[in-house]
């Protein structure tokens, strides 16, 4: 006698089930909590990466900001201070130059190109100050060297001894010509020179007074017959 299941539905045991088959199907809250976190990551990493860029691009936009508000250097008192010279005689190119504050008679020269052939060489004080506004003379060899006068003129360099009213001028007497003078002999008169080429040009008459073997009595004996 066969015996039924009490389960009609219920297949046999040699019958198919499907459901054993079948994977369970994900509910659509887990799908959606999954896609939700795979956007998440990706919205993280794009934000990292966005925050890397702006940093990076905006420290050099900085840089380069910074750079091109540089406020530039101001000139410095020695880059605004100038002499003007006229330099005319015996050199090359003689003309106006404009040399720095503290330039010799040997820059304002070296300026026109260098002595002429035909220059005085020896009649030049390439030591001294050049002084603003001043006309430098070069004399030609074997030429009566010009006079300077007090209140302009030639000067400097190839100036030469003789001053106003014929007194001797100081800064560009030669060593005989300082020798005409009373009471100055080769030795004070070498003297003269030596202090003039390392201090160069004399100032005022009492600068004498600085020289080694001149006192206030030689002084004054001398202070009617020399200028500067």
């Amino acid at each position: 006698m066969t015996t039924l299941s009490d389960d009609p539905r219920e297949p046999g045991p040699d019958e198919f089930d499907g459901r054993d088959q079948i994977p369970p199907v994900a509910s659509p809250h887990r799908r959606l909590g999954v896609g939700a976190a795979i956007i998440l990551v990706l919205a993280a990493l794009a934000v990292t990466v966005a925050i890397g860029v702006v940093r990076t691009g905006g420290g050099a936009v900085a840089t380069a900001a910074q750079a091109s508000v540089r406020p530039a250097a101001a000139p410095t008192a020695d880059a605004r201070a100038r002499v003007y010279v006229d330099v005319v005689g015996a050199v090359r190119h003689p003309g106006m130059f404009v040399l720095p504050k503290d330039a010799r008679v040997l820059d304002a020269i070296s300026a026109a190109g260098g002595f002429a052939a035909t220059a005085q060489r020896d009649a030049v004080n390439l030591a001294r100050p050049l002084t603003d506004g001043e006309q430098l003379v070069v004399p030609k060899a074997g030429a009566a060297p010009p006079s300077t006068e007090g209140g302009g003129g030639a000067s400097g360099a190839g100036a030469a001894s003789g001053g106003a009213g014929g007194k001797v001028n100081l800064n560009t007497a030669t060593q005989e010509q300082l020798e005409e003078l009373p009471r100055i002999g080769p030795a004070l008169a070498e003297r003269i020179l030596q202090w003039r080429k390392q201090n160069g040009r004399l100032t005022s008459v009492d600068d004498l007074l600085a020289v080694p073997g001149i006192g206030d009595k030689m002084l004054a004996s001398l202070r009617d017959l020399v200028t500067i």
